[in-house]
């Protein structure tokens, strides 16, 4: 089981706070610092000083670290061109090493898109799937070649597929719950699954599903990576936990039913169970990015027990 970091930028962060966040993950032995796609705070938070970039964030990331892998959950299809997104991809992969992976969904969240002046379409899994389809499609295509696409959303002719990412295959992400589209794209195009924020009992249901869209598909089922994105809140005590859940917004109680909360003891007993129904990672949702000694708990307690 690897353990990855994943924050919420959005909430509230800047650059050298992520930055932060990111030496400490590394430093700990964590396996990746990932962060989500948005513009606009959620709930209360106020989101100061404001948002920033996913691939921005991440290309200053990839010059500053050396070794844990980086990515996103998800990038937000409605915001960039799959063409420009494939070019950013690749460029910071090369600035990396090699070690961007790339979680790619449809958008959701509408009021950000009203806030910014993004187009928020109707339909935005098909254009998910020429997404993926292209920034795929550039990736692959032989240096010395084109490639061309004509699509019902997007029209790419005789492009040049250029940057090619320093890795053979940027690693692709797709996740959500949707039961029979989501599984049928992740067979497609995924190396790896997520489900976020969900139980033991619907993330092996949705694996199941993964599983047979792949075999379906004709790849075998264990050639993805499935993997578990949840809110962590762990302590050495119930008062540090309860100080910890506090501090983001939440009850004890509905931490430890929907998330990884309380003791080392009880998250590593927890973890176990959605190993036992097949992930092998975990995207721990880190709200509070000031508590950095939260993180050397995790590794020192947690982390350690995991092999």
């Amino acid at each position: 089981m690897h353990l990855r970091i994943f924050t919420e930028p959005q909430q509230g962060a800047t650059y050298d706070t992520l930055l932060t966040v990111a030496k400490a993950t590394e430093d700990l032995g964590f396996d990746a610092f990932f962060r989500s796609d948005h513009y606009l705070a959620m709930g209360s938070a106020d989101g100061l000083p404001g948002p920033t970039d996913a691939w921005i964030t991440l290309a200053g990331l990839a010059r500053e670290t050396s070794r844990i892998r980086l990515g996103t959950l998800m990038t937000a299809g409605t915001f960039r061109l799959p063409g420009v997104l494939a070019i950013q991809v690749a460029q910071v992969d090369a600035m990396s090493g090699g070690r961007i992976e790339l979680g790619l969904g449809a958008g959701w969240f509408e009021g950000e898109h009203q806030a910014y002046g993004i187009p928020f379409p109707k339909e935005k899994f098909a254009r998910l799937e020429e997404q993926l389809a292209i920034v795929t499609g550039l990736w692959s295509t032989p240096v010395g070649e084109t490639f061309s696409y004509e699509g019902a959303h997007y029209r790419l002719t005789d492009s040049p597929a250029l940057p090619k990412p320093a890795q053979d295959r940027v690693p692709v992400l797709i996740g959500g719950h949707g039961a029979t589209r989501t599984p049928r794209l992740a067979a497609r195009y995924a190396d790896e699954f997520n489900i976020p924020f969900a139980s033991v009992e619907d993330t092996e249901r949705q694996f199941g599903r993964v599983r047979a869209a792949a075999e379906a598909h004709g790849r075998r089922p264990d050639d993805l990576v499935y993997s578990n994105a949840l809110v962590v809140c762990v302590g050495r005590d119930d008062a540090e936990v309860a100080r910890r859940a506090a501090a983001i917004g939440r009850e004890v109680d509905e931490l430890k039913t929907n998330g990884l909360a309380g003791s080392p003891a009880e998250v590593v007993d927890k973890i176990g169970r959605y190993a036992a129904v097949g992930s092998s990672r975990i995207y721990l949702q880190m709200l509070d990015l000031s508590d950095l000694d939260h993180l050397e708990l995790i590794s020192a307690q947690v982390q350690s027990q995991l092999g």
